[in-house]
């Protein structure tokens, strides 16, 4: 049976990045996310899909050692691959669909 979400963007978690499990597709996990807060520099270890669905996101991420950051807005992607050091600061209140592999950070 379909799964019909009609929430996403009010959707808000009790705390910063906060998520509803949407889907578990072939080992990755499909998740919505609620934040208001930065994550914290990390290294996935798969492919990381970021869509930003509301707000802006400014994400960190390094490239041969520097640092550089690129705002993202609703409908923007940011994908991370294996071994790619970034991190999400939200500016306000943000809502994303992370695509990644089940259980990673």
């Amino acid at each position: 049976m379909p799964v019909i979400i009609q929430d996403a963007q009010t959707f808000r978690a009790e705390k910063a990045w906060g998520a509803r499990d949407l889907a578990l597709i072939n080992g990755a996990s499909v998740r919505l996310h609620w934040t208001d807060a930065p994550y914290k520099w990390h290294v996935n270890d798969g492919t990381e899909v970021f869509v930003v669905l509301q707000g802006l996101v400014d994400m960190h991420y390094r490239e041969r050692g520097q640092e550089k950051i690129v705002q993202l807005k609703p409908g923007d992607l940011f994908i991370a691959e294996e071994g790619d050091s970034h991190v999400a600061h939200p500016v306000g209140e943000a809502r994303v669909l992370v695509i990644e592999r089940e259980g990673s950070v």
